[in-house]
Parts: C-alpha cells; sequence; structure tokens
C-alpha cells in the first residue's frame, strides 16, 4: 500500500491522465482535476497521517516550521523526470491536506494558445498596465507567461517578476529574468515592487494585485516608464477597473482614476470552458483603453464602458465575452449549458443564442 501510495507517482499521474491539479484530502481517495472535473483515482482511502507522511517529503526543515507554525504553506517545487508544481499545504478537522496544481515547464508561445493578433500589439507598448484577470484556475498564469516569452523571444529586457509562488520559470533568451519568490526573495509584493524601482527594469510581472500598496505600486510603475503586467480574481473588464478604484478612500479615488485613465493600456478577462471533444478552451473579454474609455473613468462612468467596448472594435481588437462565447456556440465548440453557466451576463447572452 506504501509502494501505492508514493507522492511522486501521484503527481506522475497527475501527467499521465492530463490532469491539472492533484487534491489529498484526508477521509477520500486521491483525486485528480481532468478538464475541470475532479475524478477520485482508484486507491485507498487516505488519512491524515497517510498524508502527512508522503507531503512532508517535499517539505524543507524551514517550510515544515512555517506549516507547523501557520497551517498553510504556498509553494512550488520542481520534481527531475516529473514535472514542476505549484502547491498549497492546508488544515481540515486538523488533518494535513494538498493541493498540487502542475506547472508546464514548456512555456507556451501567444500561437499555442491561439491567442488574438491584438495579443502581439499589445506586448509591444513600451510602458502602462495590463491585466489579465479571472477566477482561479482561469489560465490567468499561462496567458501572462505566453505574452511574456513573445517579448522574451523579440526583445532584449529586463523582466522582474514578483509572485507566491513563482510559477513559470522563463530561460533568458533575449531577455533577462529576475523571479522574485514572494516569502523567500522579498517579504511581500509591496515591499518587491517598492525596491523594484531601484533594479532597473523595464518590464515587471505582479502575481497577484492584492492589496492597496501593492496596486498604488504597480500604477507609479506603470506611470514611470515601465510595462507592468498584473492579475485579478475579477470577471470582467469594468469590474476590474472598480475593483481597483475602490481599494482606495473617496478622497483617494479621483487621482486613482487619473492614474488608471493614462497608464490602463488593456484588460483581458477570461475564464476556461469545456471544451466539446475534450480539453478546454479560454474564452476572453478584452478592453483596449482608448480615448473614449480613458475618459469614462476619469468622469466615473465606468458603468458606460461594456457599450463602448460593443461600439468600438472596429480595428481595436475589442471583444465582449457575450461575443467570444457566441462565436464559439456558432463553431459548435462548447455548450450552451457551459457558456451560459460561465457568462458574466447571462441575459444577454440567452437573447444572443435566440437569435442565433
Amino acid at each position: 500500500m506504501a509502494e501505492a501510495l508514493d507522492i511522486q507517482k501521484l503527481l506522475k499521474s497527475v501527467i499521465a491522465y492530463k490532469a491539472s491539479d492533484l487534491h489529498l484530502v484526508s477521509r477520500s481517495e486521491p483525486q485528480i482535476r481532468i478538464d475541470g472535473k475532479l475524478v477520485a483515482l482508484n486507491l485507498p482511502v487516505l488519512d491524515g497521517k497517510m498524508i502527512e507522511e508522503m507531503s512532508y517529503s517535499l517539505l524543507s526543515e524551514k517550510q515544515k516550521k512555517q506549516f507547523e507554525e501557520s497551517n498553510e504553506i504556498d509553494f512550488a517545487i520542481f520534481l527531475p523526470n516529473i514535472g514542476r508544481f505549484r502547491a498549497n499545504y492546508y488544515r481540515t478537522m486538523g488533518d494535513i491536506a494538498c493541493a498540487f496544481r502542475i506547472i508546464p515547464i514548456e512555456i507556451p508561445s501567444l500561437d499555442d494558445l491561439g491567442a488574438k493578433p491584438i495579443f502581439k500589439e499589445l506586448v509591444k507598448r513600451e510602458k502602462g498596465l495590463i491585466l489579465v484577470t479571472g477566477p482561479t484556475g482561469s489560465g490567468k498564469s499561462t496567458t501572462l507567461a505566453a505574452m511574456l516569452n513573445e517579448i522574451n523571444l523579440y526583445e532584449s529586457k529586463h523582466v522582474i517578476t514578483v509572485e507566491d509562488p513563482v510559477e513559470f520559470i522563463h530561460q533568458n533568451k533575449k531577455c533577462l529574468f529576475s523571479h522574485r519568490n514572494v516569502g523567500t526573495d522579498t517579504g511581500s509584493f509591496s515591499s518587491a515592487l517598492k525596491y523594484a524601482m531601484r533594479e532597473d527594469p523595464d518590464i515587471i510581472l505582479i502575481g497577484e494585485m492584492r492589496d492597496k500598496e501593492t496596486i498604488e505600486a504597480a500604477l507609479t510603475a506603470a506611470e514611470t516608464g515601465h510595462l507592468v503586467f498584473g492579475t485579478l480574481h475579477t470577471s470582467s473588464a469594468p469590474q476590474t477597473i472598480n475593483r481597483i478604484i475602490d481599494v482606495f478612500s473617496g478622497d483617494e479615488q479621483p487621482q486613482i482614476r487619473a492614474q488608471l485613465s493614462t497608464s490602463l493600456i488593456s484588460v483581458i478577462a477570461q475564464a476556461l470552458l469545456p471544451k466539446i471533444g475534450g480539453g478546454r478552451i479560454a474564452a476572453q473579454e478584452i478592453m483596449i483603453t482608448n480615448p473614449a474609455i480613458a475618459n469614462l473613468i476619469r468622469e466615473d462612468k465606468v458603468h458606460q464602458i461594456y457599450s463602448q467596448m460593443q461600439l468600438n472594435q472596429q480595428g481595436t481588437g475589442m471583444v465582449t465575452q457575450t461575443q467570444e462565447l457566441v462565436s464559439y456556440l456558432r463553431n459548435k465548440m462548447i455548450s450552451k449549458q457551459d457558456a451560459m453557466q460561465y457568462s458574466n451576463k447571462p441575459d444577454e447572452l440567452a437573447h444572443a443564442i435566440n437569435a442565433l
């Protein structure tokens, strides 16, 4: 039994089944996520002691101490001949539990992802803020990695990434990469960004814009001649802008709106949907800041941005999520049920489906 439940063998099975995640939770057999759905492996039910023995084999002494003090830990790990994983250990009903997410070692290109032509235009910008948003597990990190990969192929730039933990590790092709891990290489996102200004970056990737200090630092970096990439857990472009503004107090908001109106280049809000026939496909809503949208941000009329996105599509690369979903439905790539489930405007989508 011990042989069957070797942690490295379980992680190998994630790759063998082309799964995205592995879950080890007591009172359940190990489960993996394939195309967005959890599937139990035909293995013995786990208890806390079994999980502890397996999971502790991957931790350093320092990490064990950290986990025992805080009952949670995030880290990334590379296992030779298996792959790279992002891991989270936590406790449930007193027992240790683990979630592993596979991180591809080969970084996909924008062409591999089937990205729209606008992506290759966005990465040529010299300064400003590009946000990729969506719920956990929607492929934000993969989209950002492909965008940085595109820059790495053609531009000689210094790229600093600040992540918790570092996921994709870029090999220096034309760019020079400084990957910084929150917790081991720096104390916090905001601290790393404060000092980044003295590290001569051209491009900064912020793994997660969690708090006011980090958002403030990101806006300042975007204004002062750097290209900044960041993520937020929001599901649409207007919601993203509101989320950023709402982090600040009322008297600070006019200044933040002014900063956003000049520095925000684009918001790409994405969701990963099950594809008919297997696999998953990204539905991306793309907002590109033009003079009209910049004006709406500055004048606190964010609610009008969506109609601007619908109007201003000729040659701008903008697309709403509804249009993307309708296009996938027309090409029979996704089911109506999934389209409705993932839609951020189900009424609008239902109307569009009826017109098909």
